[in-house]
C-alpha cells in the first residue's frame, strides 16, 4: 500500500518555515504479528512539537531529519493481527503526519463508539488531559479564587479557562488579539480577557486582577510569565505547562526576573508537569470531560486544515498565533 508522508527535511534555523518539510510517498508493509495498520483520519498540530525540533523537549528525543513529523492522530484500523483490534475500529495513535501507520497494540487507544473521534485530539486527548491535570492537580484551584491562563485561546488554554469556571473560579485569559478575547468572553464564559500585545498590557492586567491571582496556568513563559509573577497572591500556585513564546526561535529569552525572590516572599509554588505523569488517571478524567461536553458545559473549539500537504503551513501559522482552539489536519 502507498503511504503519503510529510518528512522533516531540515531543522529550522530561527523561525520554522514550511520549507523545513517535504512531501514523500513510500510503500508500507502489511502488519507483522502483534501489529495493527491504521489509516489516519485526522491529526493534531501542537506547539509542543516545535520544542522537539528545537531539542528542548526531553520526551521528544533528539531532533533529526528524514523522519515523519510526529503527532497524535485518530484513524481507523484497516489491517490487524491483534485480536482486540478489529478492522473498522476507531483508534488514537501516534500516527505522525502521514496517511498510514503501523503500530504495536500497546501504542493504541480504542475510541469509545459513543465518542466523537476528533475529541481525542482535543478535550479527550492530550490537550484536554493536560488542561485537566495541570489545572486541577497542579494548580488546585478553590471556589472563588482567580485563575489566570496564558495562550488562553489555544488548544489547552481555552479548555483550562472553562474548567476553572466550572470549578467556581474567576477566570482571566491572556491572548494576542481582540478577536480572540471576544471569543473567550462571549463564547467560553471567561470573566475577562487581556491582549498582551496592547501597549497598556501590564496596566490592563493589573486592573483585570485587582484582587491578585491565585492560580496561573502558564503556556507561554517569557514576558507573560514575568507579568503574572507580579500579580500572584500569597500562597499562589503556578502550573508550568509550556513555553510557546520560546519555541520558534534559536535564541530563547532568559527566565523572568523576580525568581526566586517573589516565590519566597509570597510563598508561591511553581511546578512543571507533563501530562504523562497522570497516565493512570486518564480514564476518570476522560469520563468527567465527556460529561461536561455532553451537558454543554464545556465547549471544544476546533480549527481545521484540510489535506496532508497543508500541514507545514498550518504549523507555521499556529506558531504565529493563527489558531483558535485545537488545530487539526483532516486527511
Amino acid at each position: 500500500m502507498r503511504n503519503q508522508q510529510v518528512l522533516i527535511d531540515s531543522l529550522p534555523q530561527g523561525k520554522l518555515s514550511a520549507s523545513n518539510y517535504r512531501l514523500a510517498e513510500s510503500e508500507i508493509a502489511p502488519p507483522a504479528a502483534g501489529q495493527v495498520l491504521v489509516k489516519t483520519t485526522a491529526f493534531a498540530i501542537t506547539a509542543g512539537t516545535r520544542a522537539g525540533l528545537q531539542g528542548s523537549a526531553s520526551y521528544a528525543g533528539a531532533p533529526t531529519t528524514g523522519v515523519v513529523m510526529n503527532s497524535t492522530g485518530v484513524g481507523e484500523v484497516v489491517e490487524s493481527t491483534v485480536a482486540e483490534y478489529a478492522v473498522g475500529d476507531a483508534v488514537v495513535a501516534p500516527t505522525g503526519w502521514q496517511t498510514l501507520s503501523l503500530h504495536e497494540a500497546r501504542a493504541l487507544t480504542k475510541i469509545d463508539p459513543s465518542h466523537d473521534p476528533v475529541h481525542y485530539l482535543g478535550p479527550l486527548g492530550v490537550n484536554g488531559l493536560t488542561a485537566y491535570f495541570g489545572l486541577l492537580h497542579v494548580g488546585q484551584p478553590k471556589t472563588g479564587e482567580t485563575v489566570m491562563v496564558s495562550a488562553a485561546a489555544g488548544s489547552v488554554g481555552h479548555l483550562v479557562g472553562q474548567m476553572a469556571r466550572l470549578n467556581g473560579c474567576r477566570v482571566v485569559g491572556v491572548m494576542g488579539s481582540d478577536a480572540k478575547a471576544q471569543v473567550l468572553v462571549d463564547q467560553l464564559g471567561f470573566d475577562v480577557a487581556v491582549n498582551y500585545k496592547d501597549a497598556n498590557y501590564r496596566q490592563t492586567l493589573k486592573e483585570a486582577t485587582a484582587n491578585g491571582v491565585d492560580v496561573y496556568f502558564d503556556n507561554t513563559g517569557g514576558m507573560i510569565l514575568g507579568s503574572a509573577l507580579f500579580r500572584m497572591n500569597v500562597g499562589g500556585r503556578i502550573a508550568c505547562c509550556g513555553v510557546v513564546s520560546q519555541y520558534d526561535t534559536d535564541s530563547p529569552e532568559p527566565g523572568p526576573r523576580g525568581i526566586p525572590g517573589l516565590l519566597v516572599n509570597n510563598r508561591i509554588t511553581m511546578r512543571g508537569f507533563l501530562v504523562f505523569d497522570f497516565a493512570q488517571h486518564y480514564a476518570e478524567a476522560r469520563q468527567q470531560i465527556h460529561t461536561w461536553l455532553q451537558a454543554g458545559e464545556l465547549i471544544s473549539l476546533t480549527d481545521e486544515v484540510s489535506g496532508l500537504e497543508a500541514a507545514p503551513e498550518g504549523f507555521v501559522d499556529l506558531l504565529a498565533g493563527g489558531n483558535v482552539g485545537t488545530r487539526i489536519v483532516r486527511i
